[in-house]
C-alpha cells in the first residue's frame, strides 16, 4: 500500500506486509518444559481429569519428569485425585508446584485457596489470565512432559492455552453417547483452527469387564471411537472401562496406585515423541 507507514500497531488493515507476531508466552525463567500435551473434551463429566492423571502417572513410572497444570480453575479435581491437600508455597521468584507422592508436579487453583471448598466466582478473562500465570509464574523446574487438564468446551481458557502455551498436541476424551461424540468433534475442529495436532481419542466408560468370567459388556452399545478417529485422521485411540476400583482410587487420592494397561499405547506414543526429540 502506498500510504503504508510500516507501523502495524496503528493500522487495522490485514495486508501481506503486516508483521506476524506470536502470542506465545515464555515459561518461568527457571522452568524448562520439553513437551506440553493438552487433555480436552467437548463437555464435562467424561473423565478428562482421570485420563490426565493416569498419563502423568504412567510416564512418571517410566522415569520421566511429569507435571500437571490444572487449567480447570472453577472445577479443579487434580489435587483430590492425587491426595494433595497442602497449599502451594512461593518465594520472591514465583510459586512452587506441589509434588505428589511419586514426584508428579501439580499446580491447581485448589492448592492456592484457603479452603478447598471455596468457590472461584470469576469472569472468563480473569480465569484465563490465571491459567496463563500458572505457565509463566510457577517454578516448574525441568519437566519432560507437562499435561494441561483443560476445562470442557471451546471457550476462553482453551483459547488462551492454545494461543499462549506451546502445546505440542492434544488428547481428546469422550464417552460412548452419540451426543457427546458430536460435541467432541467441536473440540477437534477447534484444535484444527488453532493448528494444534490431535494425538489421540480416549473413550471413557466404554465397557465393563465381568470379574468372574472376564466377559466384556458394552452397556452403551458398540464403540464408535474408531470411526470418529478415522473421520479426523487420528491414529491413536484408547478405551477405559467402567471400573469401581479406578473411581475409588481417584476419590481416595490414590491414582498413583492404579493398575491397568488401557493407556499404555498412548504412553508409548508420548515416550516416542520424547525420544525423537533427543535425536
Amino acid at each position: 500500500m502506498e500510504e503504508c507507514t510500516h507501523d502495524c500497531s496503528s493500522c487495522s488493515s490485514n495486508c501481506d506486509s503486516r508483521e506476524k507476531t506470536s502470542m506465545l508466552e515464555s515459561p518461568h525463567v527457571l522452568s524448562h518444559v520439553k513437551k506440553v500435551i493438552g487433555v480436552v473434551s467437548g463437555k464435562g463429566g467424561v473423565g478428562k481429569s482421570i485420563v490426565t492423571s493416569m498419563l502423568a502417572v504412567l510416564l512418571r513410572r517410566r522415569g520421566y519428569r511429569t507435571a500437571i497444570l490444572d487449567a480447570d480453575i472453577t472445577g479443579p479435581s487434580i489435587p483430590q485425585t492425587f491426595g494433595l491437600h497442602s497449599r502451594a508455597e512461593g518465594s520472591d521468584q514465583g510459586i512452587f508446584p506441589v509434588m505428589s507422592k511419586t514426584g508428579v508436579a501439580v499446580m491447581s487453583m485448589n492448592l492456592l485457596l484457603e479452603n478447598e471448598t471455596d468457590p472461584v466466582v470469576w469472569r472468563g478473562p480473569i480465569i484465563a489470565g490465571s491459567v496463563k500465570q500458572f505457565w509463566t509464574d510457577v517454578l516448574w523446574g525441568s519437566v519432560d512432559v507437562m499435561f494441561i487438564d483443560m476445562p470442557p468446551g471451546t471457550g476462553d481458557v482453551p483459547l488462551t492455552v492454545f494461543q499462549s502455551i506451546p502445546v505440542d498436541g492434544i488428547v481428546v476424551v469422550t464417552s460412548p453417547q452419540q451426543l457427546v461424540s458430536m460435541i467432541v468433534e467441536k473440540a477437534v475442529h477447534m484444535a484444527g483452527l488453532m493448528k494444534v495436532p490431535v494425538l489421540a481419542l480416549v473413550q471413557n466408560m466404554s465397557f465393563v469387564e465381568c470379574p468372574g468370567c472376564s466377559e466384556v459388556v458394552r452397556p452403551f452399545g458398540e464403540s464408535d471411537i474408531h470411526a470418529l478417529a478415522d473421520k479426523h485422521n487420528i491414529s491413536a485411540t484408547a478405551e477405559l472401562p467402567i471400573q469401581k476400583e479406578l473411581a475409588t482410587a481417584c476419590d481416595a487420592g490414590l491414582i498413583e496406585l492404579f493398575e491397568g494397561d488401557w493407556l499404555n499405547g498412548l504412553a508409548d506414543m508420548l515416550e516416542g515423541m520424547l525420544k525423537e526429540e533427543k535425536k
